[in-house]
Order: structure tokens, then sequence, then C-alpha cells
């Protein structure tokens, strides 16, 4: 029995990218938050990204699924 990581990092990380990239965009009318980041928007920048990587590992753990099964 082989283990894939690349399916528990992907949903990890796209759960924790879709939470952060939510709470990024409810809170963009609020400038005194993104004051100490040069009012750059880190959670939605951050949460995109790791949705992103997210979805590529799910991506790529169901195409090693689907190569070994032909």
């Amino acid at each position: 029995m082989e283990v894939d990581i690349r399916l528990p990092i992907g949903l990890m990380f796209t759960l924790l990218g879709l939470l952060l990239l939510i709470f990024g965009i409810t809170t963009e009318a609020d400038p005194e938050l993104y004051k100490r980041s040069l009012e750059i928007n880190v959670n939605f920048w951050s949460g995109l990204i790791m949705l992103v990587f997210g979805g590529l590992m799910l991506v790529f753990a169901l195409r090693a699924k689907k190569s070994k099964t032909k």
C-alpha cells in the first residue's frame, strides 16, 4: 500500500486558503487592519496562493490515482 501525501496536503491547503481568502474579502473595507502591512491585504493574497497550491496538489493526486488504475 503506497501513501500519496499530495491528497491530504492538497485538502489542508485548499481549506486554509479558502478560509483566508474569505477573511481577506470580508475585511477589505477596514483600512486600519492593513495599516501595518503597507495597506496590502495579506490575508487575501496568501489565501489565494494557498488555494492555488492546494488545488494543484489535488489535481496531481487525482492524476496519479487515475494513472495507477489504467
